[in-house]
């Protein structure tokens, strides 16, 4: 068992609660970790066997093209769109952050966290 992680995946997208988020944009960070078995893979230097990045970052853009409101839900589609896609895998942890969220104060960014 091994994990496998992208870290600091950057989008530009139109999230947020208020319909002005929506509107205006903003920018957002992903962090995927994925919790698999890909010991065939180590030990035959072949692709097949464990999760492609490159996939992940499609499966990532993908989810992040499509509006929401919150950033759990983000995280919710992305780990349900990895395991459609990777069923095998044990876990898949998925930490989404918003820079700069509006909250009446000074804050570099929002974060939430949710495992699957």
């Amino acid at each position: 068992m091994g994990t496998i992680s992208l870290e600091g995946l950057e989008f530009f997208a139109y999230h947020g609660y208020y319909d002005e988020e929506q509107k205006v944009g903003n920018k957002y960070s992903l962090d995927i970790t994925i919790h698999t078995d890909f010991s065939v893979a180590a030990q035959n230097d072949r692709l097949r066997g464990t999760v492609n990045y490159e996939e992940l970052y499609a499966i990532a853009a993908e989810v992040m093209q499509e509006r929401a409101r919150l950033l759990e839900h983000i995280a919710y589609r992305l780990i349900a769109k990895v395991r459609e896609k990777y069923p095998d895998v044990e876990k898949v942890q998925v930490a989404v952050s918003k820079f700069n969220p509006p909250i009446g104060g000074v804050c570099l960014r929002s974060k939430i966290t949710l495992e699957g």
